[in-house]
C-alpha cells in the first residue's frame, strides 16, 4: 500500500468523523435518546481514531501492511457506520436489527489491524 492511499483514507475518514459529529450534535440531538447519542459518538470516536491512526500510518510507511490498511478501513466501515444505521434506524422506529451481528466483525477486524501492527513492530 502507499503513503497516499492511507493518508487519503485517514483524510475521508476524519473528516467524515467531523460531519457525523457535528450532525449528531446539531441534528440529532433532539430525536436521539441519551442511549442512542452515546452509541452514535461511540461510532464517531472509533472511527476518528483510526482515521488519526491510517494518517500516522501513512507518515510511517514501514509499519504498514495490505492486510493491515483493509483489516482497519473495513473494520471501521463495518463497526462505525454499522452503529450509525442502527442507531438512526431505531430513532426512526425501524430498526434494522440485520446490522446488530455486522458491528463485532468491525471491531474484530480493528483489532487484527492492530494485532498485525504490533506483529509489524516486533
Amino acid at each position: 500500500m502507499t503513503t497516499q492511499i492511507f493518508i487519503s483514507t485517514g483524510a475521508l475518514f476524519g473528516m467524515l468523523a467531523i460531519i457525523f459529529g457535528a450532525f449528531g450534535a446539531h441534528a440529532l440531538k433532539k430525536i436521539l435518546t441519551e442511549e442512542q447519542l452515546n452509541s452514535f459518538e461511540t461510532g464517531i470516536k472509533y472511527q476518528m481514531y483510526h482515521a488519526i491512526l491510517l494518517l500516522i500510518l501513512g507518515f510511517n510507511i514501514a509499519y504498514t501492511s495490505k492486510a493491515m490498511y483493509w483489516c482497519f478501513t473495513i473494520g471501521v466501515i463495518l463497526f462505525s457506520f454499522s452503529i450509525y444505521g442502527l442507531v438512526l434506524s431505531d430513532a426512526k422506529g425501524k430498526k434494522l436489527k440485520v446490522l446488530g451481528p455486522i458491528t463485532p466483525i468491525g471491531g474484530l477486524l480493528m483489532v487484527i489491524g492492530w494485532l498485525l501492527l504490533l506483529s509489524k513492530a516486533l
